[in-house]
């Protein structure tokens, strides 16, 4: 097989292992954050972090939530970063925020996090802030869901079904899943453009 035959074989085998039960359970969560006037935190870094700007837009715009990325906002996250360092940058926004009970932070990452291993600690201090603060904790990550899985309340991982392309499967599949999410007759409160026009 050719790599791109390989690569759409992968993803079709990677569908068919994603949880669809949690991916239930999320979205009934995700309406009792809205109907409580939560507020939604995503977190993630490279192109995980470009994916939390789609997000953002999409269950503001379709699932009418009120939604945040850190990551948005380049002169925080710099300045944060340069200031008081790369762990701190998610954390600092929770607490800035005043993160609370009602509000709930969505992890979107290839690893979940790994302080060990020094990989994306940032995110790993923002978990230890939410828990903290009792923060509902929900991902879409890779690998073995890293810390992000361990201690969140619905965590839904990426299969891997070769070490070769976990990030860009895991990348991919967090889109996948949340537009899954926002589309759901239960989240979405405002059709898409193009669904609209008959």
């Amino acid at each position: 097989m050719t790599h791109s035959q390989t690569y759409l074989k992968q993803i079709t085998e990677i569908a068919e292992k994603i949880d669809a039960e949690a991916m239930e359970k999320l979205a009934l969560e995700l309406v009792a954050l809205r109907e409580r006037n939560g507020r939604l935190f995503f977190l993630g870094v490279g192109g995980s972090a470009a994916n939390c700007g789609h997000a953002v837009n999409d269950f503001r715009k379709l699932a009418g939530i009120e939604t945040y990325a850190p990551t948005d906002n380049v002169a925080e996250l710099t300045a944060r970063t340069n200031d008081e360092g790369w762990e701190t940058v998610f954390a600092a926004w929770l607490r800035t925020s005043r993160a609370n009970e009602k509000d709930a932070v969505f992890i979107l990452s290839v690893g979940g996090g790994n302080l060990e291993k020094n990989v994306s600690p940032n995110l790993v201090r923002a978990l230890e802030e939410a828990k903290k603060r009792g923060v509902k904790i929900f991902g879409i990550v890779g690998r073995d869901g890293g810390y992000t899985k361990q201690v969140g309340d619905i965590v839904i991982v990426v299969p891997t079904v070769d070490p070769s392309t976990i990030t860009p499967h895991a990348e991919s599949f967090q889109a996948n899943i949340w537009h899954g999410l926002v589309c759901h007759p239960k989240v979405m409160i405002q059709e898409n453009k193009w669904e609209s026009i008959r």
